[in-house]
This record gives C-alpha cells, sequence and structure tokens, in this order.
C-alpha cells in the first residue's frame, strides 16, 4: 500500500492500529471493526491531517483490509451504513451519532444480547470482554454460514458450556468470578473483611424455598371470592407483608375496603421459584439511594449465618461497615437506622426472620433469602452512573 497508494498509506496505519490494539490483523472479528467505525473512529480518533477527514481514514482502512483478503471487513469501510453514521455525527452531534450507531450494530446480529444467566455490563472487565468477543465471533460465524441463529440459545450455549481454550472451564464461571471478586473488593477494608468469604459461597445459585407467609396472604386473596377485607389480621408484620405485597410486589391491590390479588399476585402463587426470585430482589432493591443499598446489603452479611444480635448492636455494626466505606465523614447509628430496620421488618413479615426489642435473627430459609439477594446484587452488571 506505502508503493501503490502512499498518500493512503498512513491515514491506514494510524487506522489498523486503533482497530487491533497491537494484535494480529487475523484476529480481528466484524464486532471489531464496527465498534471502530461507528464509535472508536468518530469519538476517540484525534484531529487529522489537513485535508483528512473520518470517511476518507475508514475508505483508506477499507483499502488495506481488501488488500489483506478481509473483504467483508473492508465493505463495512464504505459501506452506506458507515457512511450515514459519520455524517451523523458530524453534523448532529455526539448523541445523535451514539444512537445511530448502536441501532446499526443491533442490526448487523452479531452483538450477544442478554440471556438469562446474563446481562451484560456497559463497563466490562477483561474476564466478560473475553466472553463478549467469543459470543460475537460464534455469531458472525453462524450468520456467515448462512446457519438458522437463534442468538440467545448460541449465546447461553457458548457461555455455559466447558471450554476447551479455558481448560474446561466455562465463560460464564469465569465472569462471575469477575464480577464477585470485584464486589468483595469494594469500598473499605472492613466491607471487604465482611464480604471476603462469601465470595466463595456466592458462587453457587441458591436453591428457591418456599414463602409460606405471603403463599397464605396471596392464597387468601384468591380464594375469598377475589377480595380481602382490609381489616383482616391487623398485627404489625401482618399489616407489613401486606404492604410489602401491594405497593412493593404489586401482587394485591385495594378496592375500597377490599384488596384484590392482581395478575401479578397470581403469577407469583402460581409460580414459587418466581415469587422467591421477586422477595429476593426486595431485600437490596436497586432503586433506593446506594448509600441504603449498603447498610441492607452489610445487614444482610451480618445475619447470613444466623448470627443472634441485638438491633443496637446490628445498626453498631452495619455503621462501622458502611461508615469505611466513604459516605461521609463519620455514619452515625441513625444514618444506618432506617433501611436496617426495614430490612429487619421485612425478614419479620415474612416469616425470614425472628426479631423483638431484644434480639434480631435469622431462620434458615432467611439465611439462603440473604445469600439469594447478595448474589443477584454481585453479579449484577455494572452500568454508568447515568444508567444505574
Amino acid at each position: 500500500m506505502e508503493r501503490s497508494q502512499p498518500d493512503l498509506a498512513e491515514e491506514a496505519r494510524i487506522a489498523v492500529e486503533w482497530l487491533t490494539g497491537g494484535e494480529p490483523l487475523e484476529t480481528v472479528t466484524q464486532l471489531d471493526v464496527c465498534e471502530f467505525l461507528w464509535y472508536t473512529l468518530p469519538i476517540k480518533v484525534g484531529p487529522l491531517k489537513p485535508g483528512g477527514d473520518h470517511e476518507r481514514l475508514a475508505r483508506s482502512l477499507g483499502q488495506l483490509l481488501r488488500l489483506g483478503g478481509l473483504e467483508r471487513y473492508a465493505d463495512l469501510c464504505t459501506s452506506p451504513t458507515t457512511i450515514k453514521i459519520l455524517r451523523t455525527y458530524a453534523r448532529e452531534g455526539e448523541d445523535s451519532g451514539a444512537s445511530a450507531y448502536q441501532q446499526a450494530l443491533e442490526a448487523t446480529g452479531v452483538l450477544p444480547p442478554d440471556v438469562p444467566e446474563l446481562q451484560w455490563s456497559m463497563i466490562m472487565g477483561p474476564e466478560e470482554l473475553g466472553a463478549h468477543l467469543a459470543c460475537s465471533a460464534a455469531l458472525e460465524l453462524a450468520i456467515v454460514a448462512r446457519a438458522s441463529v437463534d442468538r440467545t440459545a448460541l449465546t447461553r450455549r457458548w457461555l455455559t458450556e466447558p471450554r476447551a481454550e479455558l481448560g474446561g472451564d466455562s465463560w460464564l464461571n469465569r465472569v462471575h468470578g469477575e464480577r464477585l471478586n470485584r464486589w468483595v473488593l469494594g469500598r473499605g477494608p472492613a466491607r471487604r473483611e465482611l464480604a471476603q468469604p462469601f465470595e466463595v459461597r456466592l458462587h453457587a445459585p441458591v436453591t428457591p424455598q418456599p414463602l409460606p407467609a405471603l403463599h397464605r396472604l396471596l392464597s387468601l386473596a384468591a380464594t375469598s371470592e377475589g377480595s380481602l377485607p382490609l381489616r383482616l389480621a391487623p398485627s404489625p408484620e401482618a399489616l407489613r407483608l401486606r404492604e410489602l405485597a401491594e405497593r412493593e410486589l404489586g401482587a394485591i391491590s385495594r378496592e375500597g375496603a377490599k384488596l384484590i390479588i392482581t395478575e401479578r399476585g397470581k403469577r407469583l402463587l402460581k409460580s414459587p421459584k418466581t415469587m422467591w426470585s421477586a422477595v429476593t430482589k426486595l431485600l437490596l432493591a436497586r432503586g433506593e439511594h446506594e448509600f441504603e443499598v449498603s447498610a441492607r446489603e452489610a445487614a444482610l452479611m451480618l445475619l447470613a449465618d444466623g448470627t443472634l444480635m441485638s438491633p443496637t448492636e446490628l445498626r453498631e455494626r452495619v455503621a462501622e461497615v458502611v461508615g469505611g466505606e466513604g459516605w461521609h465523614p463519620a455514619t452515625s447509628l441513625e444514618d444506618v437506622s432506617a433501611p436496617v430496620t426495614d430490612l429487619v421488618a421485612q425478614l419479620t413479615a415474612l416469616e425470614l426472620a425472628y426479631s423483638d426489642e431484644l434480639a434480631v435473627r435469622m431462620r434458615r430459609p432467611g439465611q439462603l433469602a440473604a445469600l439469594a439477594a447478595l448474589r443477584a446484587h454481585a453479579l449484577r452488571p455494572r452500568k454508568y452512573v447515568s444508567s444505574a
């Protein structure tokens, strides 16, 4: 290329260095090329020499790829889609360009979808990035082979099957291990010390458990001619359970002086596994302020082994753990009181914990619920702050 088209060779050199990151050209995938052309090039590649522009650089890269025998990738460099996206960035700005990039990338079919076992992060660690690229390459091969591609099924299989290149491990195990390690190494030495034993304990899924208290409430609402009197069972625990079922789960709704089971409530009643998943997610609800989630998380770790603690001792230990995470100059008992008290009330209403003025103790199903909640929280995908 330097001999035949010296005016394009330097631009092609810049482009291919960005594209490959120093790796051999044969390791490049369609996803790599698309992300370079539609995101890296317009966003990250700096000012070009006088007379140069991003479209010209893309054409230069395309010519280099064609000389290297990578015809499909070369065609991408000069495709109408690439030209349209680059011009969208130039004329309408970064947000519009990024939106066009995302739509075009999804249309290629090589972007691995979220699957039940794994939601992809926006910010990936090395293991997750490796898994994502491997799944994308598998999708690309299937498309090129003109196979009928079920993207979800192929991605699940590629993630969960043992792989020789990983020494018999699976990509899913690698990603889970990476996320658990990142979770353990969170803010503050006190929290790291508390979380460390859970790195191994949370690796395996937790077996769903029956939730008799919630099941009784929903069964009663479903069989009482479609409704349940509001005045029934007015104990504090029953009132908290009813509030949880209505406001937090959406399983029952009010109609005058009656409580009616909803369609969601019927689904929960029909599937104990779905009910378990919905309830354990509530224990570390993502809609709350992150400080409150941290306080509840610390409380669950402290109670997960069935340790008997006084309410005051529990709040003191939570304040000590969360205070070391840098939220406040000095986190007080008052700061953690509300989230910890509400968590204990939830657990007690669900009959997952025993609590009174003197002691709090998790029952065996409650210990498993704590582990399930912590595991889901530790394995959640990483997102940008504005997207959390």
